[in-house]
């Protein structure tokens, strides 16, 4: 089943197994069953005497397996065969399983180790969604590390029954105890925030005991990630704070077009900048929502940040890189039926929707690229574009006339889309060019009209466009002295990786440069 470059990799990883563990599957006659026994087969062969497979496993999910330690009872299951994104998740669980040390921080897996209550999670993922991986992994590691915790990651496609009747429309989605628990990506601080009733104000006490920086970053995406790896390699202070490491890039599948990195995807090169942030030394806060900047009062002052859980931050200068999110249609029906049918990523949720009727908002290259990628899963799409022509790329444009379930309208304005039983059920459109309204009827809409600046947060502390993009000049400096800017959340020009990379450069460099030349104040003045 694994080719012969995986099975080495794979076998070089299971030699740091130090503890024996039982892979116990619960299989049928199907050719799904005989395809899990054949990976779990390979595995087992790999480290004879450390992993043992039994098939006399009992489960209403077949085909399924556990991973479970000797004379401990099981943990973790996976209701799936965990390849494409999932492969690694299955790889991690295999080490830690087998007692090799996880490479978090030392704190949060103390965190996990003191939650006391009794926890049963169980995430349905896709095989396809680049952001389940981060879900999938954070709950094993819970499992595995806390005997109270108990995980069983379910792939959709595998069990389409199970999805119908929970009304499962997005991925990845969590349920904890059996009750709905949280939908779309969600990395370790987040869960362990939402289970840890005390964690919020035990991070706001520690954050604020924190002394002042002389370069704080706010954002983790590609911006934010090169300014303060910039800002670290000349050696001052550097903190970032992040509600998520890696920012937009995670929810980007392919990307063939970094100079020097000719093909990867988002997750790998979202993992890859937090690696090298972190390699720098750089003080990493990750899971913090930012409320609020208050930039220092004179040149050479503290700025002070303020946390959602209360924390406050300073810092001499201050990079703001919070990038940009999903712009809303506006519509009604889409924030009540958002995860139910309304999806902004069909990489993730488009296997949930396979033989139905799903509509694209957007005729850009996203919504075009997602309706050809769809039109192989779904029954049928159409793809409704605002002005007179789609904006994709001609090629793109070609690829989506040639397929035959594929209808295209422009001129169209969304107007509202329907649902019933909790679930979308429809969508109204009208053709502006005539005023006629259409109704049609489909069971998932995916949202591709572009991004929003995340920056509403920032209220006056510097200027914004109407847009809501930061104001900056060439050298990434806002309109408050010592506060910089880079990436999407600004006016630059091409919301691009590369181009928000070398934004995020910038501003470190402009922001050393202002340090160099304005004195510092006394530091006990907060905001002086």
């Amino acid at each position: 089943m694994l080719d012969d470059t995986i099975r080495q990799q794979l076998a070089a990883y299971l030699e740091r197994v130090t503890q024996p563990f039982e892979i116990v599957a619960a299989l049928g006659g199907d050719a799904k069953s005989a395809e899990l026994h054949e990976l779990l087969s390979e595995i087992a062969a790999m480290r004879p005497g450390m992993i043992a497979l039994r098939t006399n496993g009992q489960d209403r999910r077949v085909p399924s397996f556990t991973l479970e330690r000797i004379g401990a009872p099981a943990r973790l299951r996976f209701a799936a065969i965990p390849l494409g994104h999932e492969f690694t998740s299955l790889v991690l669980a295999l080490l830690w399983t087998g007692g090799h040390p996880p490479k978090e921080a030392p704190e949060l897996l103390e965190q996990i180790k003191a939650l006391e209550a009794n926890l049963n999670f169980e995430v349905y993922m896709s095989l396809s969604c680049h952001n389940c991986p981060d879900v999938v992994q954070a709950l094993a590691l819970m499992a595995t590390l806390n005997p109270r915790i108990t995980v069983t990651v379910i792939d959709g496609g595998l069990f389409q029954q199970e999805i119908d009747a929970r009304e499962i429309m997005g991925v990845p989605t969590v349920y904890l105890n059996g009750q709905p628990f949280a939908n779309g990506h969600m990395g370790l601080e987040d869960i362990l925030h939402k289970v840890d009733s005390g964690a919020a104000q035990r991070d706001a006490v520690r954050i604020s005991a924190k002394a002042p920086f002389e370069v704080l970053v706010i954002g983790g995406g590609p911006a934010g990630a090169a300014a303060a790896i910039y800002a670290a390699r000349k050696g001052i202070r550097t903190g970032l704070v992040a509600d998520r490491l890696g920012g937009q890039v995670n929810d980007t599948n392919e990307i063939e077009n970094y100079p020097g990195l000719p093909q990867t995807n988002g997750p790998a090169y979202a993992a890859a900048l937090a690696g090298q942030v972190r390699g720098y030394g750089v003080d990493v806060m990750n899971a913090q929502r930012v409320t609020a900047l208050t930039p220092a009062a004179r040149p050479g002052g503290l700025a002070n940040v303020t946390l959602d859980n209360g924390g406050q931050l300073h810092s001499r200068a201050v990079i703001v890189a919070t990038g940009a999110r999903w712009r809303n249609v506006g519509c009604p029906g889409e924030q009540e039926y958002k995860t139910r049918g309304v999806a902004y990523c069909p990489h993730c949720d488009g296997p949930l929707f396979k033989g139905k009727d799903v509509a694209v908002i957007g005729g850009g290259n996203s919504g075009v690229e997602a309706a050809i990628d769809l039109a192989g899963v779904v029954q049928h799409v159409t793809l409704l574009e605002f002005l007179p022509e789609m904006k994709a790329d001609a090629v793109l444009i070609d690829k989506l006339r040639s397929l035959p379930n594929v209808t295209v309208h422009t001129n169209a304005q969304t107007t509202g889309i329907t649902g019933a039983d909790g679930k979308v059920n429809g969508l109204h459109f009208k053709r502006r060019d005539s005023g006629e309204l259409v109704q049609l009827p489909l069971e998932g809409v995916f949202v591709q009209i572009g991004l929003i600046p995340d920056t509403e947060w920032l209220g006056g502390a510097v200027e914004r466009t109407r847009q809501g993009e930061i104001v900056i000049d060439a050298k990434g400096q806002t309109s408050a002295p010592g506060i910089f800017a880079a990436g999407d959340c600004t006016t630059t020009p091409y919301k691009q990786i590369v181009v928000a990379a070398g934004s995020g450069a910038a501003a470190a460099l402009s922001a050393f440069d202002y340090l160099i030349r304005t004195p510092a104040m006394d530091a006990g003045a907060k905001n002086g």
